[in-house]
């Protein structure tokens, strides 16, 4: 068995995996050091962990993984990676390891950042409850922060791979564009992504014909498409791209809202991930709220619900380190 004191926290991901060393002071996390590695230049997790930790006895270790966890197993979505608690304990010394998934990791990471990492873009009427968290990156994560007895556990779901539900005329036609680009199904993940908003934008094209494409001649630039929607469309030069970010918002508040109203938010509704605070004007112009609150009967619960934007990047590191904590 170890004789670390510390935890080792990580956050898995199909293009980069993030390494922390934290320190428990109480109920707070101190991190003392942490690394960036290129998934695709490791075989597995457990090569990179020797390459961190280079003999250094932890007591406790927590990873966020995209991808569901079963059994203390977890078939990783965008690597070529299966990952055992079992397995990852052996590596490091015996310690006891816990496997979550990516949103789970995230949910746990925000009871963890302070107020002033915050974004408010309603401010409701705070209650106690549970609370919905949804991130939007690469793809649409989601999660459930259920209040018990004074305390939250974090419960994982694939909330963004559920049927996308038009809420208007625009919003029928871009299923029907989605239907035929991607083969059938349609989830919330394929609109409320990076690659969700180039879709959008290609959408609005087809509608809007007269209206000059600014990815004209950028296949083969290596520039990322939705990136530079967003900068077009923030900078209010382009009107494809201004639609663009408006529907995206519009729709991100929409699933948002169906996720409150399924766990009965009344702890608030956190956005996280990678989109949301690039997109911050666009989120707080009201075109987020108006899908958000566009519930018929029931768009009153959601007006006094919290709504607020996580800019701690951090989040999920922090996250896996405070399940790490609990098993040290």
């Amino acid at each position: 068995m170890s004789s670390g004191t510390g935890v080792l926290a990580g956050d898995v991901g199909g293009t980069k995996t993030l390494l922390a060393l934290y320190a428990v002071r109480g109920h707070n996390l101190q991190l003392l050091r942490e690394a960036r590695y290129a998934s695709a230049d490791f075989d597995g997790l457990a090569d990179m962990l020797v390459n961190f930790l280079a003999g250094e006895p932890v007591a406790a270790a927590g990873f966020g993984v995209a991808g569901p966890v079963a059994g203390g197993r977890c078939q990783a979505t965008n690597l070529p990676w299966l990952l055992d608690e079992g397995e990852l304990s052996a590596v490091l010394g015996g310690v006891p390891v816990k496997l979550l998934n990516d949103l789970e990791a995230v949910a746990l990471g925000l009871l963890q950042v302070p107020d002033g990492a915050f974004v408010c873009l309603n401010a409701g009427r705070a209650m106690e409850g549970n609370i919905a968290v949804l991130a939007a990156g690469t793809g649409l994560g989601e999660a459930i922060l259920h209040r018990h007895d004074g305390n939250y556990s974090a419960i994982a779901c694939e909330g963004g791979h559920c049927d996308f539900a038009p809420a208007d005329a625009l919003q029928d036609g871009l299923l029907l564009f989605l239907r035929e680009r991607c083969g059938g199904h349609v989830s919330y993940e394929r609109i409320l992504s990076g690659s969700g908003l180039h879709l959008v934008y290609q959408y609005l094209l087809t509608r809007n014909p007269e209206l000059p494409d600014v990815l004209q001649g950028l296949d083969g630039s290596g520039e990322d498409p939705a990136a530079l929607i967003a900068q077009r469309g923030l900078e209010q030069d382009d009107a494809a791209c201004r639609l663009a970010l408006r529907l995206f918002a519009r729709i991100y508040g929409q699933e948002a809202g169906n996720l409150a109203l399924k766990c009965l938010a009344r702890g608030g509704v956190l956005l996280a991930g990678g989109i949301a605070p690039k997109l911050l004007p666009v989120l707080s112009d009201g075109s987020f709220m108006a899908g958000f609150c566009d519930k018929g009967r029931f768009a009153d619960l959601l007006r006094d619900m919290p709504v607020r934007v996580c800019l701690e990047p951090q989040a999920p590191l922090l996250g896996a380190a405070t399940a790490a904590a609990r098993l040290a």
